[in-house]
């Protein structure tokens, strides 16, 4: 198949040589042209040492529309990467967590804006951070006025940060005799936006409600319906030797470059995070989305309502913006915002893109990330829905994001190509 896609390009490159135009090609050979141009173009990220490797997956409603397999799984050791390679999607699994979220939410467990104290009581009587002084440590804190609901778990409206993400997270430590369960809150329930744990407790509140830990709900309810069956938070021993190593940049700075990073052994997980935590493939990940870009349902297997996805996809954060992080700890993560933080918002588990990205996806779309730069988007409006699975940190990298932003360009020209042919 290779072969015959280059032998499409190079015989394209022909034609336009000796005057024919590419509207004359077929569109069958269009397509594979377009789809070899954009193998080329990942391929030289991998060639110029931007990335050691990827997977990428753009998919339809019904159909794959693009896969590319490049580089490879681990420098060091030259293991070439595979389709079906084993990627740490970290924060990806929040998605999935919602998810589960919102099938209770549909049996009538709970409300959007129940207390969250309701369900889980350490989130009752929270504190919030009325001064911080970084070099000495010392704080001063008060009594939240609003209360932390279901609703702020979903949106990251909480109060409750990241290391990576707060200064104040990251340096805060407790006074003699002071325990703090959750918080101290950055600010008051609703009133901002900020990336932190909201839904690792989100995941507590799954696992309170259905008896069941998420692993065993999530291979339930979600994965086994959906035939993810590469999706874990313990990675099987026998599927193990598929994880990708995950490679760092040194010193965190986007140009230099990557390292291994020693591999972790593989520790059985018996506390699971709602928040980050799964390993999965780009083939089951794009299995998920496909579902939400079908308003919940995927060959038979119904997840979720069609009204429950959409509820999921609309603004749920008001006027509140989802504004850009400036990093706190650079070598885990560089500044990051994603499509506008002016006009950002957020839905009940993704980012919400409010406005049309020329070349890329539409208003409507959702999507996301996870910490070793995995990244997906779903389109509703153009039926388009893509993965893109990398293994390094710092999180946003900047090569990182233009693999993203080029993989991402390259599928819509796919898929405008392909309109074209069923008018």
């Amino acid at each position: 198949m290779l072969r015959r896609i280059a032998s499409i390009v190079v015989a394209a490159g022909l034609l336009l040589a000796s005057g024919i135009r590419a509207s004359q090609l077929s569109q069958v050979d269009r397509l594979a042209a377009l789809s070899a141009a954009l193998d080329a173009k990942l391929s030289a990220t991998v060639t110029r040492g931007d990335v050691p490797g990827l997977v990428v997956i753009a998919a339809a409603r019904d159909r794959i529309l693009y896969q590319g397999v490049f580089g490879k799984a681990e420098v060091g050791r030259e293991r070439p990467m595979t389709a079906d390679a084993i990627f740490r999607i970290a924060s990806m699994t929040k998605a999935v967590t919602s998810v589960a979220a919102m099938q209770l939410y549909e049996q009538g467990r709970f409300a959007l804006d129940d207390p969250a104290e309701k369900y889980l009581p350490e989130l009752a009587n929270l504190m919030v951070v009325e001064s911080f002084e970084s070099a000495s440590g010392t704080y001063k804190v008060r009594p939240a006025v609003k209360k932390v609901t279901i609703q702020h778990l979903f949106t990251h409206t909480t109060g409750l940060g990241y290391g990576f993400t707060s200064p104040i997270v990251r340096d805060f430590k407790p006074r003699a005799g002071e325990k703090y369960a959750a918080g101290p809150l950055l600010f008051e329930p609703g009133t901002q936006w900020m990336y932190g744990t909201s839904v690792d407790w989100l995941g507590q509140l799954v696992e309170k409600l259905s008896g069941k830990n998420l692993e065993e709900y999530f291979r339930e309810r979600i994965f086994a319906p959906l035939g993810m069956f590469d999706t874990f938070y313990n990675v099987p021993e026998n599927k193990q030797g598929r994880l990708v190593t995950v490679h760092q940049r040194q010193d965190g700075r986007a140009d230099a470059p990557l390292t291994e990073r020693p591999n972790q052994p593989q520790r059985p997980v018996t506390v699971f995070n709602g928040g980050g935590g799964l390993s999965s493939t780009a083939g089951d990940y794009i299995r998920f989305e496909r579902m939400i870009l079908n308003g919940g349902t995927l060959e038979g297997a119904r997840i979720l309502s069609t009204d429950t996805v959409k509820l999921m996809s609309n603004n749920q954060i008001g006027k509140v913006a989802v504004r850009a992080v400036k990093t706190a700890l650079p070598n885990l993560s560089m500044d990051f915002t994603f499509i506008d933080d002016r006009t950002d918002k957020w839905g009940l588990g993704f980012l919400l893109t409010t406005q049309h990205v020329p070349g890329k996806r539409s208003a409507g779309s959702v999507s996301w990330g996870g910490i070793d730069n995995t990244y997906f988007w779903i389109d509703p409006a153009r039926g388009i829905a893509g993965v893109v699975m990398m293994q390094f940190l710092p999180f946003a990298d900047t090569k990182a994001l233009a693999i993203y932003d080029t993989f991402e360009r390259g599928v819509y020209l796919l898929a405008d190509e392909s309109r074209k042919s069923s008018r």
